[in-house]
């Protein structure tokens, strides 16, 4: 398996280049093509209007967008022109409403091998960007590559480390992750206290490693203690401790609705992880 399909969305010009020159760097490792789809946000949530003003806010709106949509058009174009003229890249300007986004952007996923975005958190991001990095994971039903502030500095990872806690979600992440699992000059399977009763109480990660090996990956487990309030903030150290290139974990292990609330390991990792984050659902 390679990714031969690769998709981002942009929605702020500010984060196209990084975004662009990163995915060209996957499309060249893995002789794949680039879909960029420029997307136009009419953010306005009209809730009453006085007689006759109505279609014209929402047209001023549409208008706002059909622009916004064009000039990132025109940014990822420009950002093409930088990049190898052997990359096969196309891109798609759309306008849609900040509610409809998800269908749309889903749409475009599900027929992508990776989906690769900017962090949507920080300075000049605002709620689409989180809204399409989970249109693309729970209903495009891809895997997501979540790039740095710093960007991407390989394309091949030479050290990943697995967030595993034996859920579906991570596992899923673990399967998309193998083509470059398999690159890597080394892969550790990392788990933070691991439970007492289980089907992995008495060799914990023993299993996936067995799977990757098979694979041809080199694997080895690391079992940690939480000495750390945060699971996040001990698997961020242990990231940045190990060197590596590239943490995959899964994502949203509990529902949307509290990790919302409450935050939880894979907002608090996408937040300050200092590399790409590969996550899954």
């Amino acid at each position: 398996m390679a990714y031969k399909s690769i998709l981002t969305v942009a929605t702020h010009a500010a984060h196209v280049p990084k975004a662009i020159a990163a995915a060209a760097q996957i499309c060249a490792q893995n002789d794949a093509h680039l879909d960029v789809m420029a997307l136009g946000i009419d953010r306005t949530q009209v809730g009453y209007s006085y007689v006759g003003t109505g279609a014209a806010m929402m047209q001023v709106a549409l208008d706002r967008a059909d622009a916004d949509a064009r000039a990132l058009e025109a940014a990822v174009k420009a950002a093409f022109a930088a990049e190898s003229p052997s990359l096969r890249a196309t891109v798609e300007a759309a306008v849609t409403q900040l509610g409809a986004l998800t269908d749309l952007v889903a749409q475009r996923a599900r027929f992508a091998d990776l989906v690769l975005l900017a962090r949507p958190y920080g300075k000049d991001q605002g709620a689409e960007a989180e809204a399409v990095v989970e249109a693309a994971m729970f209903e495009g039903q891809a895997p997501v590559l979540v790039l740095p502030e710093s960007g991407l500095a390989k394309a091949v990872p030479g050290r990943i480390v697995i967030a595993w806690n034996q859920s579906r979600e991570a596992l899923r992440a673990v399967r998309a992750a193998l083509p470059m699992l398999k690159q890597a000059d080394m892969v550790t399977i990392t788990i933070i206290d691991p439970p007492a009763h289980g089907p992995e109480r008495s060799d914990p990660g023993g299993m996936l490693c067995q799977m990757l090996v098979r694979h041809g990956v080199r694997a080895e487990v690391s079992v940690l203690a939480r000495t750390l309030p945060r699971v996040s903030d001990v698997l961020s150290r242990h990231v940045r401790d190990s060197d590596a290139d590239l943490l995959v974990m899964g994502a949203y292990g509990h529902s949307r609705f509290r990790e919302a609330i409450l935050g939880g390991a894979t907002r608090n990792m996408l937040e300050q992880s200092t590399v790409p984050v590969l996550m899954a659902h």
